[in-house]
């Protein structure tokens, strides 16, 4: 979050959600369910930081845009959406942000293409307090986010 352009508030929710079920979801979604459409909706853009499990998208966050993707209010149509993660191999989430992106398409999200963020050998790279410590990562990172925030205006033009 320090990373953030100025003008920029990146509030964190929570995905911690009972798994998909169409039975219940049309018995009206759950509070926390509707929350986190709510705090998506309001949102200028997303922003999306994701390990990789198994080659792809962890079950949790796949759940969580399931749930959110439900009509009748689907807010990520239109929404300015970025992916970014780490993971200690070498090829740093790019599975699980191309499986993301394929996800996206069909929600008609506006993915942000470039720059893609996907830091590999993360092991390395914080402090014993969880502080990004590598500069080149950490420079990167500001240039999602600042891209994120042109995509935002053009986006509202």
């Amino acid at each position: 979050m320090e990373l953030a352009p100025a003008g920029m508030v990146i509030t964190p929710a929570s995905i911690d959600l009972p798994l998909y079920n169409e039975d219940l979801h049309e018995r009206g979604d759950p509070a926390e369910v509707i929350k986190l459409k709510e705090q998506i909706a309001k949102a200028d853009a997303v922003l999306i930081i994701t390990p990789e499990y198994n080659y792809s998208v962890p079950g949790v966050l796949k759940n969580a845009i399931d749930w959110v993707s439900r009509p009748p209010e689907q807010p990520f149509s239109g929404k300015p959406v970025a992916i970014m993660g780490a993971s200690p191999g070498k090829f740093g989430t790019a599975r699980a942000q191309y499986h993301l992106r394929q996800t996206f398409v069909c929600l008609n999200a506006a993915v942000l293409n470039k720059p893609e963020v996907m830091v590999g050998g993360v092991m390395g790279l914080f402090d014993e307090n969880g502080q990004m410590t590598d500069q080149p990562t950490r420079e990167h990172i500001a240039k999602q986010l600042v891209a994120l925030a042109a995509l935002v205006d053009e986006k509202s033009r």
